[in-house]
Formats: C-alpha cells, sequence, structure tokens
C-alpha cells in the first residue's frame, strides 16, 4: 500500500508533467530558403512579408526586359477592393523566397504535381516604406 507522501509526490509530478507543452519550438517550423523553378503565372499572389513577419503586400506582376531577364517583381501593397493601391517595382536581389517547413517547391504535393511557387517572399521593408517607394505605373 502506497504512503500518503508517495501519493502525493505522484501528483505533483503528474500535474508538472501536464504542464508541459505539447509542442516546443523547433527549427522546424521556421520558415526554409525556396528553390527550384518557378512559373510566372504561378508568383502572382505570393504573399510578400517583411522581416518581422508582416504582411506588406503581394506579387502582382513580373515585369521582364527586352533581353528576356527579369527587372522585377511588382508588389501590391495598401489599397482595399482595388481602391488606393499602390505598384511598387521590387528587384528580385531585395528579395528573399522561402517556404513553410517540410514544404518545398522540388517536392511534390501529390503523387501526381509539383508545385511551381515559393510560399513567400520576404523583403526588409515596413509597409509604410514600402507605399511610400515611387508607385510603378504601366
Amino acid at each position: 500500500m502506497r504512503t500518503l507522501a508517495t501519493i502525493t509526490a505522484l501528483l505533483f509530478a503528474s500535474a508538472a508533467f501536464a504542464q508541459t507543452p505539447a509542442h516546443t519550438a523547433s527549427e522546424a517550423a521556421a520558415p526554409i530558403a525556396a528553390a527550384g523553378d518557378w512559373s510566372a503565372a504561378k508568383m502572382k499572389g505570393v504573399n510578400v512579408y517583411n522581416e518581422a513577419n508582416d504582411k506588406v503586400g503581394d506579387v502582382y506582376d513580373i515585369i521582364i526586359d527586352s533581353q528576356s531577364r527579369v527587372r522585377g517583381l511588382v508588389i501590391e501593397a495598401g489599397g482595399f477592393l482595388g481602391m488606393g493601391t499602390h505598384y511598387v517595382l521590387v528587384a528580385m536581389n531585395s528579395l528573399k523566397f522561402a517556404n513553410k517547413a517540410g514544404k518545398t517547391t522540388e517536392g511534390m504535393t501529390s503523387q501526381t504535381a509539383r508545385e511551381w511557387f515559393p510560399d513567400r517572399a520576404v523583403i526588409n521593408v515596413t509597409k509604410d516604406q514600402l507605399k511610400s517607394m515611387p508607385e510603378f505605373k504601366y
């Protein structure tokens, strides 16, 4: 038969164990660098975040110059229901592309489908800084 001290110790140990979070943060939860070939058509709508993980816009278009080089991405910043939208041309080298952990552009989304776009683009500006950049006019 167990003593009162043993039962009390077991209860406290159980309570301490129950307070331990089931999931702990790990590097696996952080975004991973995206690599691979992407479809320009599928890049439209990719969310753009800043380094603080705040959404600052999304990819609206890709601009290609006459020598077939990507000049940059047009980022749609601000606006609501098409009003007050501000478009900014951003050079490709000012963006980093990332995926959610466990998701890669080179991997398969099913047995037959390949994913042709990154999960997100990351730029080192705030939403206000992006809106203050010169507007891209079509």
